[in-house]
């Protein structure tokens, strides 16, 4: 199949785009990287950064090695970039066979765009999520029973190895972005239908909701609640500096009576980082239980003692 290169873009859409960009990489000169893995949501990013930012842009594209025509999808995302006059690599990645080959797949893609953009001198990597990923990311974590910050869904930007990873289609429906790439061609992942998988089950409950269920209201909760999480982190970390006190040989004691659960429940998980590693939620909220009750908790390595000032230490060693 012939393949056209380029497609028709208004300007409409190409500043509606370069306004997103600029909310979450302010810097007008700085170059970007683009994951683009040929589908029609990462080939429509691909034509609107290309048109917005020309000259600054750069494309890779993930090889998971999981599917025989992942080769020449790359290929055919090359052959896109090479049209434009868009720099692309192919980053192959070696996926770690565990119970969730999505998610290890998903730490392999991030790991690998990372080291990527970093040696590019890149200055962030923007990702084709869009407002239907982020509809869909919101019902999974619910139904999950997830607290505030999975609720907040995909995040418009965060830091990854000192790269920033950036979402600038959050805003736009799929619909828009499959009509931006409608006349050429792109790949159909077909794992974008394995019932496996919850996330098409997600995307079958907002299909049969029509109207009822509007994915850019959807999107504009889990944005809210990005921001209610990120003004808790902040919270946490004025109590920290104001209530934590590091003593010799590694223990620190907690004055946080009287805060808010969620406030000492973020400030416990990160004095616990800092002090051994991160530990999951179940784990948290069983040592918060014991805790309140008067009791000592343990945590991996560590012994959380009870009291008006909490105390996090190495627990002795086990005889």
């Amino acid at each position: 199949m012939t393949v056209e290169m380029a497609v028709s873009l208004s300007g409409h859409l190409v500043s509606r785009f370069l306004a997103d960009l600029a909310s979450l990489l302010p810097d007008g000169e700085a170059r970007l990287g683009l994951a683009v893995s040929g589908g029609p949501d990462s080939m429509a990013m691909l034509h609107l950064a290309a048109a917005a930012c020309p000259g600054r842009v750069e494309a890779a594209t993930v090889d998971h090695g999981l599917r025989a025509e992942a080769a020449m999808e790359a290929a055919l995302v090359a052959r896109a970039c090479a049209g434009l006059g868009v720099p692309h690599a192919t980053l192959p990645v070696t996926v770690e066979r565990t119970a969730s080959i999505q998610a290890a797949a998903r730490r392999a893609r991030y790991t690998a765009l990372a080291a990527w953009a970093a040696g590019q001198g890149l200055a962030a990597v923007a990702t084709a999520h869009h407002a239907d990923d982020q509809a869909e990311t919101l019902l999974m974590r619910l139904d999950r029973g997830a607290g505030l910050s999975g609720l907040a869904g995909i995040r418009a930007r965060r830091d990854l190895d000192g790269v920033s990873i950036i979402r600038p289609l959050l805003g736009w429906r799929q619909a828009e972005l499959s009509t931006i790439v409608s006349s050429i061609e792109t790949v159909d992942d077909p794992s974008n239908a394995d019932p496996r998988h919850d996330r098409t089950h997600a995307r079958a409950l907002l299909a049969a909701a029509g109207e009822r269920l509007d994915p850019l209201r959807l999107a504009a909760s889990a944005a809210h609640l990005a921001e209610a999480d990120t003004a808790l982190d902040w919270l946490a970390e004025e109590a920290i500096r104001s209530r934590v006190d590091r003593r010799e040989g590694g223990r620190v004691e907690a004055d946080i009576e009287g805060l808010p659960r969620e406030v000492r429940r973020r400030i416990l998980a990160r004095l616990i980082g800092e002090a051994d590693s991160a530990v999951d939620g179940p784990a948290l909220e069983t040592a918060m239980a014991r805790l309140d009750a008067g009791q000592v908790a343990s945590l991996g390595a560590l012994k959380l003692s009870p009291g008006r000032r909490i105390s996090i230490e190495k627990a002795p060693p086990r005889r």
